[in-house]
């Protein structure tokens, strides 16, 4: 009998822990020059030892769902990721006019930009789950081309993916100075991006010899991974908006195929 409840009682721990095991998601507070910064960080509490983290960097918008929720599908995947704050003091775009000056100042003032990004990139490495040799960045326009303005400067990542994103052609980069490989993932009906970025982008890459893919998904317009693209389409009246499922599924299995290669 004693023997039938203690193989119960095991039993029923063991349910319990699995329950409770799976992704954990928090909100981390954290700082710079006085500037409060809310992080959403994502991990598998039953996946044993340390593994890779990712920075998610939002869209113009700002600290919103879409990034949030792209860090529970990396956790999902096995990596610990963090989704960062670029701008601050919980500071959300209701409209496409605010969010060009949210993202206007963020890049005009990037020394406190790539501070900021780096504050949340030593938040990311000191995490008990975070293998800090094996980070990469992931940012979703304004996202993605801070990821890429990052990487450019020298950043210690593995690697970086940029979708719907600018082609910052800034900081000047020599052949070499790049640590990070670079994925980026484009629609090929992107309004806001011209043919000729991309050819002086990849110019550049080829010149630095930097580990670097460029890819075009036919059809897809801008913001062709955020859900809330035809809402916000029908809404602020812009026409270069568009979810795209296919073109949204088609670069994530890219991506975590790149990640697979370079951790």
């Amino acid at each position: 009998m004693k023997k039938i409840f203690a193989l119960s009682a095991i039993a029923f721990f063991s349910l319990v822990v699995l329950a409770n095991a799976g992704i954990k998601t928090e909100e981390i507070q954290y700082s710079h020059n006085g500037t409060k910064l809310t992080g959403y960080l994502a991990f598998d509490d039953s996946k044993s030892g340390k593994r890779p983290g990712v920075l998610v960097v939002h869209e113009w918008w700002g600290h919103n769902d879409h990034a949030r929720n792209r860090a529970k599908m990396l956790a999902k995947a096995g990596y610990t990721a963090l989704a960062l704050d670029m701008y601050g003091s919980g500071k959300l775009a209701n409209h496409p006019k605010k969010a060009g000056e949210f993202m206007t100042a963020a890049f005009k003032n990037w020394a406190d930009s790539q501070a900021r990004y780096n504050k949340a990139l030593e938040v990311l490495k000191g995490h008990k789950t975070v293998d800090a040799s094996r980070i990469g960045s992931i940012g979703f326009c304004f996202g993605g081309a801070v990821s890429i303005k990052m990487a450019r400067g020298g950043a210690d990542l593995k690697g970086i993916v940029a979708f719907h994103s600018a082609l910052p052609t800034e900081p000047a980069i020599t052949k070499n100075s790049m640590k990070s490989a670079v994925l980026i993932i484009n629609g090929s009906e992107d309004g806001f991006l011209k043919p000729e970025s991309v050819a002086s982008f990849s110019q550049d890459m080829f010149k630095a010899n930097v580990d670097f893919t460029y890819m075009n998904l036919k059809g897809a317009k801008h913001s062709f991974t955020n859900p809330q693209a035809d809402e916000f389409s029908k809404k602020f009246n812009i026409a270069a908006l568009e979810y795209n499922k296919k073109a949204d599924e088609q670069a994530w299995s890219e991506m975590l195929k790149f990640f697979q290669r370079i951790f």
